[in-house]
Formats: C-alpha cells, structure tokens, sequence
C-alpha cells in the first residue's frame, strides 16, 4: 500500500476544519466516545468483581463444610460422653 491509501484508509470520523465548523458536533462525539469507555470500563470492573466473590463463595463454603464436620465430631463426642454418664448414673458408680 502507498502512504496515500494508508492515509485514506486511516482517516479521523471528524477534521479538525469540522471540529471548528460544529464544535457541537464535535463535543458531542467526544462525550459518546468516553461514555463507551466508561461503559466498557464498569463492565470489566463487574466482571472482575463477580470473580473476586465467587473466590471469596467458596472459600467460604469450605471453612463452613469444615466447622460443620467438627460440629458433628463435637455432637458425636457429647452423646457418647452423656451415654457414659447415664450409664454410671444407673449402675450407682456416680451421682
């Protein structure tokens, strides 16, 4: 390609003879371009949020299936102690 059909082919949507023709115009495109930054912007910050909590979801779910487990080996360990205590209690060894 020469220089002349790159620069054709690469040519601003607005001239700065435009820009100063409708200034208005010319803001107006601005202020599209950054709110499709921002948009773009908030929606990448989202995304990554989301990954972040469902990082933080199942560390959770982790730390919650362990406490459950040592709930069940506490409530097994307190039966069994108050079944021996029971059992003393009647056979009169303690009261």
């Amino acid at each position: 390609m020469t220089q002349e059909k790159k620069e054709s082919s690469m040519k601003l949507p607005i001239t700065f003879k435009e820009f100063a023709k409708e200034p208005t115009k010319a803001i107006m495109f601005l202020c599209i371009l950054a709110i499709g930054y921002l948009y773009i912007d908030s929606r990448m910050n989202y995304t990554r949020q989301i990954e972040q909590q469902g990082l933080k979801i199942e560390k959770l779910e982790m730390k919650i299936d362990e406490l459950t487990q040592q709930l069940r080996r506490a409530d097994s360990t307190l039966s069994a102690a108050t079944s021996k205590i029971q059992t003393l209690q009647e056979m009169g060894k303690i009261k």
